[in-house]
């Protein structure tokens, strides 16, 4: 009962009558859903540590912008404020409680026409948001070149553990070097997209959670969980009906999912690092272990196809995979933090 003092106190007419459990990564936040006595639903979210609390200040920043008329052209609830309470130096914030549920892949996959073309229509949403709203709140803003030289760097940075493959370092950074691959238009980008950020109520997209790491970037990134999912079809029809929201239907970026792929299979080592950084040898084990399972379906498959060279010999291969959301809702994105 714990959140439901601190949402007490962060909205001193609430008076709890029950919590429930709220999804969310348990290394860095404390979540759960408060019950008020007139029968309203509150999320709570309590960071566990600095960077956790630093990402919630970002979205609170982000949120400060989305003004009504903003809200209005969206198609799909973004979450609000509704007051926040300081604990030992750290807030912790509380959210009106937003519509519809988190489905995992194969379920977002099995909507149907109607939902899965709204994942499309989410995200050319997203890309269209006016760019004032990562401006005003003093949010990374990159060039197409300026996103692939960080990625670039980091690259540089991963290699100094000592535990990434040679393969796939080579892999990445023949495809960091493909000047062409990188000709795109940057966008604002959510930069944190997978299933656990995607609501649904009725078989429809209805909300989009997890907005800490919005910065003008690539737009590729918001699509790297689909990039990993699997299931080809559904990628396909997902992207389809973005370019169809976003240019009614003219592929404005044919190298829009080998970015994708790349920036999927990047995040493993994104999360290797983080995990040395912080000193948490099962993160990095973790990480270490799914970069060895990439390696060798490279190695045996091919792997996707990230890079323009024309590929060598190669057998059908499914992309190897894993729960998008247990890398990235973990990963601080870098594209919105210095190296």
């Amino acid at each position: 009962m714990e959140l439901a003092a601190l949402a007490s106190a962060a909205i001193p007419d609430l008076s709890p009558t029950g919590v429930v459990g709220s999804p969310d990564d348990p290394r860095d936040f404390s979540a759960a859903v408060v019950l008020d006595r007139q029968g309203n639903r509150w999320r709570v979210r309590s960071p566990r540590h600095e960077e956790a609390a630093m990402r919630l200040e970002t979205e609170l920043q982000v949120l400060s912008g989305f003004t009504p008329a903003v809200r209005a052209a969206l198609p799909f609830r973004a979450p609000s404020v509704a007051g926040a309470v300081r604990i030992d130096g750290l807030r912790t914030f509380v959210y009106h409680d937003m519509p519809g549920r988190e489905l995992d892949i194969e379920q977002l996959a099995g909507l149907g026409t109607r939902g899965i073309d709204d994942i499309g229509r989410v995200i050319a949403a997203v890309h269209a948001l006016p760019a004032e709203v990562v401006e005003n709140a003093d949010l990374p803003v990159y060039t197409a070149d300026q996103f692939r030289q960080r990625r670039l760097n980091e690259l540089d940075q991963a290699a100094t553990t000592g535990r990434i493959p040679a393969l796939l370092l080579r892999r990445w950074e023949n495809a960091l070097e493909e000047m062409e691959l990188w000709d795109f238009t940057p966008v604002v980008a959510h930069g944190d997209l997978h299933e656990d950020n995607l609501l649904v109520d009725h078989g429809r997209v209805v909300s989009v959670t997890g907005w800490t790491d919005l910065h003008i970037g690539d737009p590729a990134d918001d699509f790297s969980w689909l990039a990993s999912s699997g299931d080809q079809e559904f990628t396909d029809a997902v992207v389809t009906s973005y370019w169809q929201h976003r240019t009614g239907g003219t592929v404005a970026d044919e190298h829009l999912m080998r970015r994708a792929a790349l920036a999927a299979e990047f995040a493993l080592a994104q999360w290797l690092v983080r995990g040395v950084a912080n000193d948490d040898e099962d993160m990095a084990a973790e990480a270490e272990a799914m970069l060895l399972e990439l390696r060798d379906d490279v190695e045996d498959h091919g792997g996707q196809e990230i890079s323009l060279a024309p590929p060598g010999p190669r057998r059908v291969t499914t992309p190897v995979r894993w729960r998008t959301s247990s890398i990235s809702s973990r990963l601080i994105n870098p594209a919105t933090n210095p190296v």
